[in-house]
């Protein structure tokens, strides 16, 4: 299987002379949800910018094989002039997609993620968890093969957040892209994924690959399981021998 993504090897040293990642290597196939953990600046954003072409690679390379990509940030980053709607079209609009197309794509994307009459709405208007839903809605009405997301839910109160882990893996598993996802919540990271790599301090490197054997759909209550807890605690243990 041809992977969607691919880093050999990937280096990242900045012009001050910062080496932000070493040597990270790692694939995502079609249906993979990888999640990178890893302590305070270790280069796990850095590594999803190279991933995205936002940043290019001093040592290494990426080969990326999606038609479409996506990329999720930290903030909603929505315009604020635009009502729900308009801001999830703009894809559409940027891709020159007829209106009634983009609009009608845009609505469905806006109902994936529970937003069905919040449309007019503009972004001072919405919770910042509905904020985060429009801009996966965003994210998803590209229909991506690939899907970054760097730290998305970590500005979000803690009942949100879990609300918000629990709708992006029921959307993972109706579209199975393949998905690159930051965070340091080890309880996030091993709900979501289907791998979780852990990085060492920097320059970050991947010291660490622990799977994750739980199907989709994933109820709240797993959280609460032995097995849950079992496998939070070999990726905290991991963090802890490298931070």
């Amino acid at each position: 299987m041809t992977s969607t993504l691919a880093l050999e090897g990937v280096t990242k040293r900045f012009p001050t002379g910062t080496v932000a990642v070493r040597e990270v290597s790692l694939a995502l196939e079609p249906g993979d949800f990888v999640t990178v953990v890893g302590p305070s600046g270790c280069g796990k954003s850095t590594l999803l910018r190279l991933a995205s072409g936002l940043e290019s690679v001093t040592g290494g390379s990426i080969d990326v094989r999606a038609a479409a990509t996506s990329y999720v940030f930290q903030d909603a980053t929505l315009l604020e002039w635009r009502s729900a709607l308009r801001n999830v079209e703009l894809v559409g609009e940027l891709r020159r997609i007829p209106k009634d197309e983009r609009r009608r794509r845009a609505q469905e994307a806006l109902d994936l993620v529970g937003l069905t009459g919040f449309e007019t709405q503009h972004p001072r208007q919405l919770s910042g968890g509905m904020r985060m839903r429009v801009s996966l809605a965003r994210a998803l009405v590209a229909d991506p093969d690939l899907a970054l997301f760097d730290e998305p839910f970590g500005a979000l109160d803690e009942i949100t957040r879990l609300q918000m882990q629990t709708e992006l893996q029921k959307l993972f598993q109706l579209k199975r892209f393949a998905g690159l996802f930051i965070t340091h919540s080890v309880s996030e990271a091993v709900y979501l994924s289907t791998r979780v790599l852990v990085m060492s301090g920097r320059p970050g490197r991947i010291v660490a690959e622990i799977a994750v054997p739980f199907p989709y759909p994933r109820p709240p209550e797993l959280r609460y399981e032995p097995e849950f807890a079992e496998l939070t605690g070999q990726v905290s243990h991991a963090l802890g021998e490298h931070s």
